[in-house]
């Protein structure tokens, strides 16, 4: 067994954790000579890549607002061109539910009654060695039909009959998060090539044998060029193994500001592997946050409650998205049903379904052909909203969304919001951010906070908005200026409320959050400190580079 400061070399990669039980079996020789493959295929391209959102964020913070492309303008109008038709089991989205891949998690999921289940190896799942390890397992063992078990308290989990289950589409971690337990050539494979590699290595035939396939959610992706290089490494895996070309299907996050201006160049791209768009609003509004931070008040919004899908600009991004999808015979996926039900609470209940049927049914008639939601008690009100409007129909292909104008000004017409900026929702920000934080240092990615599954995503709303309303000296409600002194103030007081408990790690966390919200630099994602600091093997710093990685 080794020690934490052992590392062993198997085929040209190291590894540097601490073996994990049945690791042996997902790492075998053979899965990480694929992986070496597929990462010294890609891994100068991808370094390229996030140099180029760096300069690209540079661009606009300089006052240089995207617009749709000019260099691939014949892509946009040439109406020939389609995606590949819908791949065996996912023809029918109309319910998807997300979640991290830890073994109760993927039963739950699997047994909910949904069409899809997203097995999330990203923003709802912390990327502790353990974690990536055993969710590579939990998905082999539910294909297996292996994964039962019996909780501490006596209660059993079983798999539900196979012509019950959803479709298994898994997201693997995206381009800028490294996983720096595996090294190749002196450096970190990134994440998501050791989550896709690993689960298309071990599964594609098995899934094909299932009359399905290996099918992906592709994360945080910013422009075309990045999904060139994931339809790259597509073409590349199923040429190692000696699979037909096109049997993988990606269904891509339009989740980053800049991806909405190449929705349907991000498709062409991956147009032989493409099934869909999704709109993943919560990582999109932390994107505009980013992107815009310094740009003065004519970006900045109000309390995070407040940025609602009604919002004029986030609007125009779900509709221009139907249509992009639509127009190239692609799935339009609507975003996430946060909401938590509390069983407990039975008028808390009522009044998140009505918010969630009110979500879906303005997400349906949009042309939607299905969407997101977090928690089993919510699928049988997404099914039902999505039902009404499909009837016998499998999806909403054949709504064009021909009335959509496509209108690059409207997706940044952050000025037309309205709403105001509260003490309260600066509170909530602390709050949700910190606890998130402190969960997700345990090993917990996926957080139920006031009712709400909190996520990567809106931690990173939470301290990012907090950090705009400073730089620009923004006004709550009550005419009190947001400045450094009393946001520190309110943290102290936020702080002390927090109920802590024994092994918590909430002093960590506040240290995270007062680095990536108060600092003068902004690091580009939250969990790059958090991850080189307390989850690798050896302590580190994360790089100047590695921060600013977006």
């Amino acid at each position: 067994m080794n020690t934490f400061t052992d590392s062993f070399t198997i085929n040209g990669i190291t590894l540097t954790a601490q073996p994990i039980c049945r690791q042996d079996e997902v790492l075998t020789p053979d899965a990480l000579e694929f992986v070496a493959k597929l990462h010294r295929a890609t891994a100068e391209r991808r370094q390229e890549l996030l140099q180029a959102r760096r300069i690209r964020r540079a661009d606009i913070a300089a006052g240089q607002d995207p617009r749709f492309l000019r260099e691939t303008e014949d892509i946009r109008n040439d109406p020939s061109w389609r995606v590949a038709p819908p791949a065996p089991g996912l023809e029918d989205r109309r319910v998807e539910i997300t979640g991290p891949v830890d073994k109760k998690m993927t039963i739950n999921a699997l047994n909910s009654g949904a069409k899809v289940w997203l097995a999330d190896m990203e923003d709802s799942s912390t990327p502790t060695w353990r974690n990536v390890i055993k969710g590579q397992l939990n998905l082999t063992d539910a294909l297996e039909r292996r994964i039962d078990f019996t909780s501490p308290e006596g209660k059993e989990y079983k798999l539900r009959p196979a012509g019950e289950l959803p479709t298994i589409v898994v997201r693997p971690r995206g381009w800028h998060l490294p996983e720096k337990h595996m090294i190749i050539d002196g450096a970190p494979v990134a994440g998501g090539i050791v989550d896709f590699g690993l689960y298309f290595f071990h599964n594609a035939r098995r899934l094909l044998a299932q009359g399905k396939g290996p099918y992906f959610y592709l994360p945080k992706i910013e422009n075309h060029l990045e999904a060139r290089l994931w339809n790259d490494i597509f073409i590349l895996a199923q040429d190692l193994l000696g699979i037909p070309q096109g049997t993988i299907r990606a269904t891509v996050l339009i989740e980053t500001i800049t991806a909405a201006f190449e929705m349907e160049e991000i498709l062409y791209e991956l147009r032989d592997h493409a099934s869909g768009l999704n709109a993943g609003r919560w990582d999109y509004i932390f994107s505009l946050i980013k992107n815009f931070r310094t740009r003065g008040p004519r970006f900045v919004l109000p309390d995070r409650a407040q940025v609602t899908m009604t919002q004029p600009f986030m609007r125009a991004y779900t509709e221009q998205l139907v249509r992009a999808c639509h127009k190239r015979g692609a799935m339009a996926i609507g975003g996430m049903a946060a909401a938590v039900p509390n069983r407990k609470d039975e008028a808390a209940n009522t009044n998140a379904f009505e918010k969630v049927r009110a979500d879906k049914t303005r997400e349906a008639n949009d042309g939607f052909d299905g969407s997101w939601v977090a928690h089993p008690d919510l699928v049988p009100v997404c099914r039902e909203v999505f039902d009404a409007a499909l009837g016998e129909r499998p999806n909403q292909l054949d709504r064009t969304r021909e009335d959509v104008i496509p209108d690059d000004r409207a997706l940044i017409n952050v000025a037309a919001t309205e709403g105001t900026i509260t003490e309260q929702g600066i509170r909530n920000n602390i709050e949700v951010g910190i606890r998130y934080i402190e969960s997700w240092l345990r090993g917990n990615g996926a957080v139920a906070i006031h009712n709400l599954m909190e996520d990567a995503a809106t931690a990173e709303i939470s301290r990012s908005q907090i950090w705009q309303w400073m730089f620009a000296s923004a006004i709550t409600d009550r005419g009190e200026i947001i400045t450094h002194q009393w946001i520190e103030e309110l943290l102290d007081e936020e702080f002390a409320r927090l109920e802590r408990f024994d092994g918590d790690r909430f002093e960590d966390s506040r240290d995270i959050f007062e680095e990536v919200t108060l600092s003068q630099d902004f690091p580009s994602f939250l969990t790059l400190p958090a991850y080189a600091r307390y989850l690798t093997e050896a302590r580190e710093k994360a790089t100047k580079e590695e921060l600013a990685a977006a």
